[in-house]
């Protein structure tokens, strides 16, 4: 019954999430392949099953697949990785794992039943992966009358988001019932998820960690023409205006460097006049204008690289009310953290970063700028931030691994039953 309803509302509703769809992708440098968001995957069939479809909604998620995927491999060597991504961003940081961790990207099918069942029809895996919280009735309705076995991984629910859906408790069930393992990163979240009406939770940490200790020192110093005296500062993923002027604000006038990666990329050029106007030298990192004293990141898949080498990173979302930004890739890298207080997409490294005394916390542009200076002027400090944000990371290693296990266990039960069934 409560698939029917959802199917009628999806209808009844159409002329309101069709637009607003079509015009969030006008946004989007790069369009979304709509053969692809209606199922239509070209993909040989195999009879086997052997393919294990893990979905990442967007950038942060294609992280966290990333060391996944690499241990699925080793254990399963002889299966595909089909990798799907909604947002066009996810799919291009996404789309160097082709032909190396994954053998088939594409974008994830728009939530309509016959669009998910031309989908799943294609792709035929043992096992379908949904990354952190991405949770779509028809596409599980559709994995399950394939007999794929279901799971979520790296799982998530933060306690505004269990806000909301505990107050349309009649829904969730609905859609834990189609997953077989909900795999969580603390216990709050294997709490969360229970109270929904998850069958079976298991905690085993945040894939993340792992996926940061692999970034290599790609010498951006010798990129920038920074001399070893200058210092750097790294913007990582500010979202929207707010964050934009903030941060902005903060550095004008400093004796620094700055490198800032705006979270979507279409926000390039309005970084680039924000920051010109408040008197940097800037460039775009696409046209080669490195040598700018404010570098706009406006690249895919570079950001993680610049960490290493910078005495700093400021990390957006979390200045404005945005759930926050990967604060674990810096802190593997040694780099110091500022970032807002609303961390609640990373709460459990932010609170832990903190603690440790490898973050700081900043509300408004004056004390970003005190914290900035701070840190500028202070190389004791920096040394220990950077030693806390690195041991912090080495202790929560290992997830990925877990997660890997879990799901070859699920695959192992597909092909236990299928043969069973023969």
């Amino acid at each position: 019954m409560i698939w029917l309803l959802y199917n009628i509302a999806l209808v009844l509703l159409a002329p309101i999430w069709v637009p607003w769809m079509l015009w969030r992708a006008s946004k989007r440098n790069e369009k979304p392949n709509w053969k692809e968001r209606a199922g239509e995957y070209v993909i040989p069939r195999r009879i086997d099953r052997q393919r294990i479809w893990l979905h990442a909604v967007s950038v942060g998620e294609v992280f966290a697949a990333r060391p996944i995927i690499t241990e699925l491999k080793t254990r399963l060597p002889g299966y595909e990785i089909v990798l799907t991504c909604t947002t066009s961003t996810g799919r291009s940081v996404a789309e160097p794992m082709v032909g190396k961790q994954v053998d088939y990207l594409f974008y994830f099918p728009i939530d309509i039943p016959r669009f998910c069942m031309a989908a799943m029809t294609r792709v035929e895996p043992a096992v379908v992966v949904i990354m952190e919280t991405e949770l779509w009735l028809n596409f599980l309705w559709a994995a399950k009358l394939t007999n794929a076995k279901t799971c979520l991984a790296n799982g998530r629910i933060s306690e505004k988001s269990f806000g909301r859906a505990i107050r349309a408790k009649f829904f969730y069930p609905e859609i834990f019932s189609k997953l077989d393992l909900c795999l969580m990163q603390t216990d709050p979240d294997g709490i969360r998820a229970a109270a929904l009406g998850a069958r079976e939770t298991k905690v085993l940490g945040n894939s993340k960690y792992d996926e940061a200790v692999e970034i290599v020192n790609a010498n951006w110093r010798a990129k920038l023409a920074i001399s070893p005296t200058e210092k750097l500062i790294v913007v990582g993923s500010a979202r929207g205006e707010e964050e934009e002027d903030l941060i902005i604000a903060a550095l004008k006038g400093l004796d620094a460097r700055v490198v800032f990666a705006p979270r979507h990329v279409e926000r390039d050029e309005g970084v680039q006049a924000k920051a010109t106007a408040a008197g940097f030298k800037t460039g775009l990192r696409s046209k080669g204008e490195s040598e700018a004293d404010f570098l706009v990141l406006d690249t895919f898949g570079e950001l993680a690289f610049t960490y290493p080498e910078a005495e700093m990173a400021i990390i957006g979302g979390g200045f404005a009310d945005l759930g926050g930004q990967n604060i674990i890739q810096p802190m593997a890298a040694g780099c110091p953290v500022i970032c807002g207080p609303n961390m609640k997409n990373f709460r459990e490294p932010f609170e832990s970063g903190l603690e440790r005394g490898a973050i700081k916390v900043a509300t408004t542009s004056v004390e970003l700028r005190a914290a900035v200076d701070l840190l500028l002027n202070d190389e004791r400090l920096r040394k220990s931030m950077s030693e806390a944000g690195k041991k912090l990371v080495a202790e929560n290693l290992g997830a990925s691994s877990r997660y890997a296990n879990e799901i070859v266990k699920l695959a192992e039960a597909f092909h236990a039953s299928r043969t069973q069934k023969r």
